[in-house]
């Protein structure tokens, strides 16, 4: 099985073998490209972004991530316009992570679509499942927050430091916890009145 039916039926959700010769490579080629794209920082956007867009997916204007980024393949990240990743941002993209525009993501956030089988055979053999991972637009994900696999983050969402994100979090709420769960939905009263001086 090449590489692209590997992935084709990783994304269907199924057991599939995580040792492949083919997947192997590819995780080898993904650590490649991260380290060129981690060393550029601090260069102009220009020489930055052609790197970032040989490893993801799609994405859209304006995506940065700060060192150290890590994903696994790559090629299952699909970024919106205007993300913004803080420092050590790591993305298992054994499924597709799908975020939307305007999202933000605070330091060391993981987000983690792949899971080793229970059985330790089956685990010592390869054995692993990946389900997607999808958080919406205007999201802002706060330092350390773990996200599992299948689930999403609705639009409009803050999800709290340190937060475990297990199952789905609704659009517009602020979560937090391990696990994470909505404490309240973001209304008007969270606004500041701020502006920017431009």
């Amino acid at each position: 099985m090449n590489l692209t039916e590997q992935f084709a039926r990783m994304a269907t959700g199924a057991m599939y073998d995580d040792l492949t010769p083919e997947l192997i490579t590819a995780r080898v080629e993904a650590v490649q490209a991260t380290d060129a794209y981690n060393r550029s920082y601090g260069r102009p956007v220009e020489e930055r972004e052609p790197l970032l867009r040989r490893i993801v997916g799609s994405m859209g204007r304006e995506v940065n991530f700060e060192p150290t980024f890590r994903c696994e393949f790559g090629r299952n990240i699909h970024l919106g316009s205007r993300f913004f990743a803080n420092f050590d941002c790591i993305m298992l993209d054994g499924a597709p992570i799908t975020i939307g525009n305007n999202v933000l993501l605070g330091p060391k956030v993981g987000l983690y679509t792949s899971n080793h089988a229970l059985d330790p055979c089956e685990r010592a053999d390869g054995a692993c499942r990946a389900l997607p991972i999808t958080i919406g637009d205007d999201v802002w994900i706060g330092g350390n927050v773990t996200v599992l696999p299948g689930t999403t983050i609705g639009s409009g969402s803050v999800v709290g430091g340190g937060s475990v994100v297990t199952r789905d979090v609704p659009p517009g709420v602020i979560a937090a916890g391990n696990p994470a769960q909505a404490i309240r939905d973001v209304t008007d009263a969270d606004r500041t009145g701020y502006r920017p001086i431009h």
